[in-house]
C-alpha cells in the first residue's frame, strides 16, 4: 500500500480546513496517510474526524538524542543542508539557528516515520515544517513534496528556494503563484510547478437570503483571524472614513487572534464603538446566518493566496469588496464577479465602499432615476456571476479530486523512476 506521511505546522485548525481535506481525499483513493503536525493543535473535538499521529512538539528527549545519532550516520544526506545554512545566503543568525533546529526536529520526525515503511512526505506550507518534512526525506530517501498558499511564499520565503530546488513537486493554489515562483526561483522546472486550487462545498453555500436593514444601514462583513497580514486596521481607516461622511453603517469583524487588543484601542481612539463590532470566534454553523446580515463582504488583506472567505461569500452570492493582490483577481473579476479596490489606498476602498452603497440603496428604491436603478440591477449580475464562477472553478470536491489525481500521479511517475526501495532507517 502507498505510504505517504502528511505533515502541517498546526493540525487540525479551523482556519485550514484543506489540510484534513486533502488527506480524507487521499485516504479516500487507498492511500495510507499518516497525518502530522509540528505543533500542539489547540484544541482536538471529539468530533474531529482527523487526529494527528506525530505531534513533533511532544516527542522525548530520548528521541532527540536518536535524531542527533541519525544526522551524525547520514551526515552525506544532510550536509549540504548544513552547508547551505551555515555558509551561504543572507539569513540572520536566528533564521540560520532556527533551520539547524529544524533540521534537528526533521531526523526526529524521521525516526517517528521509521515503521510504517514511507514513500513520501508532504508538507502543506512552506513555513518550517516544510524544511523538517524535506529534511526527513532526505534522511530516509523518501519523496517529498510541499503546497504554498500565500504569506509562505510572498512574505516568510526563508530557505524557500532549498525547499523548491530539493521537492519532487510543488502545488500551489493560484496561477499568480505559479509565475511568481518561475520568475523568482529561475531554476525550477515548471513541470514541476502544479496548480491545484481550493473550494468550498457549494451544497453548503446556498443562495443567503437578501439582509434585512433598519432604516437604510449598510452593513459591512469582514471575516478573517486579527493578525497583522489579515490589516483589519486599515479597515477601521475606511469606517472612520464613513463616520466623518455621515455615513448610516455598521461593520461586523468575525475572528479572534493576537490583533485583539490592537483593534480594540483603535476603535475607542477613533471613536467606532456604535458601529464597529469584534465578533470574536464565530462557529462555522452560525456562519450562514452571519453572511445573510451583510450587504458587502469585505477583505483587506496585505498578502492572500486565493481566501476561502470569498469563495464562501461568493458561493452564497453575496458581493465582495477585496483588494487587487496576488491571486484573488483570478476569484474576483472587477465589476463582473464582485469588486477590486487599489492595495492600501484607503480613499479608493471607501470609494468603493459609497458606489456599492449607492447602488444597493437604488435597487431598494424602485422610483430611483432610471440610469441608477439600471446600474444598481447589474449587482444581481454580478453576485449571480460570482456564484456560477465558484461554482465551475473553486468546487471543493472537484478541486480535491484534481488534487489527489495530479499527487498520485506524480507518485506513480516517481517510483516508476526508483528501482528499489531504500531501508535507510533499518539500524536506528
Amino acid at each position: 500500500m502507498l505510504t505517504v506521511a502528511y505533515l502541517a505546522n498546526r493540525f487540525p485548525s479551523p482556519v485550514e480546513p484543506y489540510v484534513a481535506d486533502e488527506i480524507a481525499e487521499l485516504r479516500s483513493r487507498g492511500v495510507r496517510v499518516i497525518a502530522g503536525t509540528v505543533r500542539k493543535p489547540v484544541s482536538v473535538s471529539s468530533l474531529q474526524l482527523i487526529s494527528p499521529e506525530i505531534v513533533l512538539q511532544s516527542i522525548s528527549p530520548l528521541l532527540l538524542l536518536r535524531a542527533l545519532w541519525l544526522c551524525l550516520q547520514r551526515w552525506d544526506r544532510i550536509s549540504g543542508l548544513i552547508a547551505r545554512i551555515l555558509l551561504y545566503g543572507g539569513e540572520t543568525p536566528v533564521q540560520r539557528a532556527k533551520a539547524l533546529l529544524h533540521t534537528w526536529l526533521g531526523a526526529a520526525y524521521a525516526i517517528c516515520l521509521q515503521p510504517q515503511d514511507v514513500d513520501h512526505i508532504h508538507a502543506h506550507h512552506g513555513y518550517f515544517g516544510s524544511w523538517i518534512a524535506m529534511t526527513a526525506a532526505r534522511l530516509m530517501d523518501a519523496g517529498f513534496s510541499l503546497t504554498l498558499h500565500g504569506s509562505d511564499l510572498l512574505l516568510h520565503r526563508t530557505y524557500l528556494e532549498v525547499k523548491l530546488q530539493h521537492c519532487a513537486f510543488c502545488f500551489t493554489i493560484s496561477e499568480f503563484n505559479r509565475d511568481y515562483i518561475l520568475r523568482t526561483y529561475r531554476g525550477i522546472s515548471p513541470a514541476k510547478v502544479l496548480v491545484s486550487r481550493l473550494g468550498v462545498e457549494m451544497e453548503e453555500h446556498g443562495r443567503a437570503p437578501a439582509p434585512h436593514r433598519p432604516n437604510g444601514r449598510f452593513h459591512l462583513l469582514a471575516i478573517g483571524r486579527l493578525h497583522p497580514v489579515k490589516d483589519h486596521a486599515f479597515l477601521l481607516q475606511a469606517c472612520a472614513e464613513l463616520c466623518a461622511r455621515g455615513v448610516d453603517f455598521e461593520c461586523s469583524i468575525a475572528g479572534d487572534g493576537p490583533e485583539r487588543r490592537r483593534l480594540e484601542k483603535q476603535i475607542r481612539t477613533s471613536g467606532l464603538e456604535k458601529v464597529v463590532t469584534l465578533l470574536g470566534h464565530i462557529p462555522r454553523a452560525q456562519m450562514h446566518s452571519l453572511y445573510s446580515r451583510a450587504d458587502l463582504v469585505v477583505l483587506t488583506s496585505r498578502s492572500e493566496g486565493i481566501p476561502l472567505v470569498l469563495m464562501e461569500a461568493m458561493a452564497r452570492a453575496k458581493i465582495v469588496l477585496a483588494p487587487a493582490i496576488t491571486g484573488i483577481p483570478e476569484l474576483v473579476r472587477p465589476g463582473q464577479t464582485g469588486f477590486l479596490y487599489e492595495p492600501g489606498s484607503v480613499p479608493d476602498f471607501v470609494d468603493h465602499l459609497l458606489f456599492i452603497r449607492s447602488l444597493l440603496h437604488a435597487k431598494a428604491r424602485p422610483h430611483s432615476q432610471p440610469l441608477l436603478l439600471s446600474a444598481a440591477r447589474q449587482l444581481d449580475w454580478i453576485s449571480h456571476a460570482a456564484q456560477l464562477h465558484v461554482r465551475h472553478n473553486f468546487n471543493r470536491t472537484t478541486n480535491l479530486k484534481f488534487f489527489s489525481d495530479l499527487f498520485l500521479e506524480r507518485l506513480a511517475a516517481r517510483q516508476e523512476s526508483l528501482p528499489d526501495a531504500n531501508l535507510v532507517l533499518q539500524q536506528i
